[in-house]
């Protein structure tokens, strides 16, 4: 009897008899028994076999059946993943025919394979439990993934957020979900997004359950921006603020942290329904400015670093969470600091004094001047008043001119202490930028920082030069410079006026002096009076012959050349516009801007201002400097009135003569 382990065997197996297998049955009703258990299979089926043979060219397999099986040798091929085919193995297989042409039944394994594996996918679909893929290859529209078959994952059901680069998944294993699928057409739609999503739910449920405000816990890094870092606690995203990274300075969180970098966070606040957790970072340590008053007392000497600069200061790094600011005015002593990028630069280690601390508001000022000795602490010793000093011209405002009189200290020059008599319009009439000038100092004031000088005690003095040459009686011609109810002001010579009152000029009571003179008529006057200490001259009109013709013109022209010799040059006009930069002017330009119409005249009682206005030390800009002080104007009708009073009740009726 041939060997059932023989290819060529064509005769069927029988089946061994059940262990209860009673010897007394008859061949008839085990032909019967055979017969029927021969007819259960069919082609179609998949069945379970062991493998009784493996030869170069086949395999044969023992189904059960009366004839063994016979897999084909591309059968033998060695699928990727799988073990190698052994004998004694138990595979399934797939009957495609009965009995083929050599009388064994014609087996597939692959077949049996595929119709497996879509039942898997079926029962998958049904029962919408997940099914495990390896991704082949990007395709149009998404990926190709091996479930056994060749599945399909669009693009838009990769996960919950768009994946830009798709090549990097291939060959990677993932869980999906069936959506779709086809057996007769070949086809099943997956979803890698609808298992994602349910993974995301259940991890943010447990960990919203564990969360606990004040409570430290740990994340990835997700994402950063330039207010924060977003921060996954697991299905959960958390704001890690930007303020809540550190006490101290932070231009950037990439600063501090990098993606995908795993951090411990401090729950601040979390809203499991609006799913918004807030973290932070800074909080892990205490707050440096619970005792700050402590480590930085007033008036203690400290050192950090420059962080940044403004317009306005420079922040200075105490410590990490401790910054202070030196203010521009806490900067020098003497010097107007416009950019504190000239004195300092970001990264520069500086010692400056604590001048104030403010924890409300988290605030520490510096000073960096009170390392210093003020110099304005014995200015008085070194400039007295009256003394002499030297120095040059450098700015140039509409009321005077300032003098750097030493490095950082500027003393003002008014205008009205710039000449004895000339009404001035502007300081560069006498003055101009950088010019080198001889001074005395008027006035000192340590405390509010302010210095006055006068130049006009080493100038001629107009005045007192023309009345030497004139005696009372003596008749002079000159030109009406102002009229008003109570008399004519006479320009006599350049920067000398005298008053005549109208109780000295013929006319008819009724009749206004505007009426009869214009400004700028050549009059003729009689002196009738010369006040060395007030520096006034009376004159009067009455019993004068009007000039001629001859002594108009010969005036007029004397007092244009004069006119000409006395008109500045070009150069001389202060730079740009005469005016110092805005926010010097502001602090140190007048509160009101003297009238041009008020000058002081000869006639009328003159002020000399001692205390010529203060000028307000450029280093301390905080401070509102003070504007010049108020010169009472000589030329008011208050004050000419009663000069002309004056004038008028000292003239007796022989002087009139």
């Amino acid at each position: 009897m041939p060997s059932s382990d023989d290819p060529n065997n064509k005769q069927p197996s029988v089946p061994s008899p059940d262990p209860g297998y009673d010897e007394a049955v008859g061949m008839e009703e085990l032909l019967e028994m055979y017969d029927k258990k021969m007819a259960e299979f069919s082609e179609g089926d998949i069945v379970r076999g062991r493998v009784v043979q493996v030869t170069s060219s086949e395999i044969i397999v023992d189904i059960g059946y009366k004839s063994e099986g016979l897999l084909s040798r591309d059968e033998m091929r060695q699928q990727p993943g799988q073990p190698e085919i052994k004998k004694g193995d138990e595979v399934e297989v797939y009957i495609e025919r009965i009995e083929g042409p050599s009388g064994h039944v014609l087996l597939s394994r692959e077949k049996a394979a595929r119709m497996l594996v879509w039942d898997r996918i079926e029962e998958a679909f049904k029962n919408e439990t997940p099914v495990t893929g390896r991704v082949l290859d990007r395709v149009k529209g998404g990926l190709a993934v091996d479930v056994g078959v060749k599945a399909f994952l669009p693009g838009s059901l990769i996960d919950t957020k768009p994946v830009k680069n798709l090549d990097a998944l291939k060959g990677n294993e993932f869980t999906f979900k069936v959506i779709s699928f086809d057996r007769k057409r070949n086809n099943v739609v997956l979803s890698r997004r609808a298992i994602v999503e349910v993974e995301q739910e259940g991890r943010k449920r447990q960990t919203f359950e564990e969360l606990e405000e004040g409570k430290s816990t740990h994340g990835v890094v997700k994402n950063i921006t330039d207010y924060g870092a977003f921060v996954d606690l697991g299905g959960v995203d958390g704001l890690l603020h930007i303020t809540d990274i550190s006490w101290g300075r932070v231009n950037h969180p990439s600063e501090f942290f990098n993606i995908a970098d795993e951090i411990e966070v401090i729950v601040l606040k979390f809203d499991p329904v609006a799913e918004r957790v807030s973290l932070g970072y800074k909080q892990k340590t205490p707050d440096p400015w619970l005792d700050v008053v402590d480590r930085y007392p007033l008036g203690s000497k400290v050192a950090g670093k420059v962080v940044s600069l403004t317009d306005y200061g420079a922040f200075i790094e105490l410590e990490e969470g401790v910054e202070g600011l030196i203010h521009v005015s806490e900067m020098s002593w003497t010097r107007k600091v416009r950019n504190p990028a000239k004195l300092l630069n970001i990264g520069d280690a500086v010692e400056a004094v604590v001048s104030d601390v403010n924890v409300a508001n988290r605030r520490i000022s510096l000073s960096l001047k009170a390392l210093e000795e003020n110099p304005w602490n014995t200015i008085d010793q070194r400039y007295p008043v009256g003394a002499t000093i030297s120095g040059k011209v450098r700015n140039l405002t509409d009321f005077g001119a300032f003098v750097e009189v030493e490095d950082g200290i500027d003393g003002l020059i008014h205008i009205s202490d710039m000449s004895w008599n000339r009404r001035l319009k502007h300081p560069s009439e006498v003055l101009k930028k950088g010019d080198v000038v001889t001074a005395r100092v008027t006035s000192v004031d340590g405390e509010n920082q302010r210095l006055s000088l006068s130049v006009k005690e080493f100038l001629p003095n107009e005045w007192d030069d023309y009345a030497k040459q004139q005696e009372l009686g003596t008749e002079v011609v000159g030109s009406v410079s102002k009229i008003t109810d109570f008399g004519l002001f006479v320009r006599l010579a350049e920067g000398v006026e005298g008053l005549a009152h109208v109780s000295e000029i013929d006319k008819d009571p009724r009749t206004k002096l505007d009426k009869i003179y214009s400004p700028d008529d050549v009059v003729r006057a009689r002196i009738i009076k010369i006040d060395w200490n007030d520096k006034k001259i009376g004159l009067s009109l009455r019993d004068v012959e009007p000039p001629s013709e001859e002594e108009i013109a010969e005036y007029r022209a004397k007092a244009a050349e004069t006119r000409d010799s006395a008109e500045p040059e070009e150069e001389t006009a202060p730079p740009d516009d005469g005016k110092i930069p805005e926010s010097e002017a502001r602090e140190t330009a007048p509160a009101e801007k003297e009238p041009e119409s008020t000058e002081p005249v000869e006639s009328a009682p003159q002020v000399k201002v001692e205390s010529a206005p203060q000028v307000k030390v450029e280093s301390a800009p905080e401070v509102e400097v003070e504007s010049a002080p108020e010169v009472e104007v000589e030329s008011t009708p208050e004050v000419e009135e009663d000069a002309a009073s004056d004038i008028a009740e000292e003239t007796t009726p022989e002087t009139r003569s």
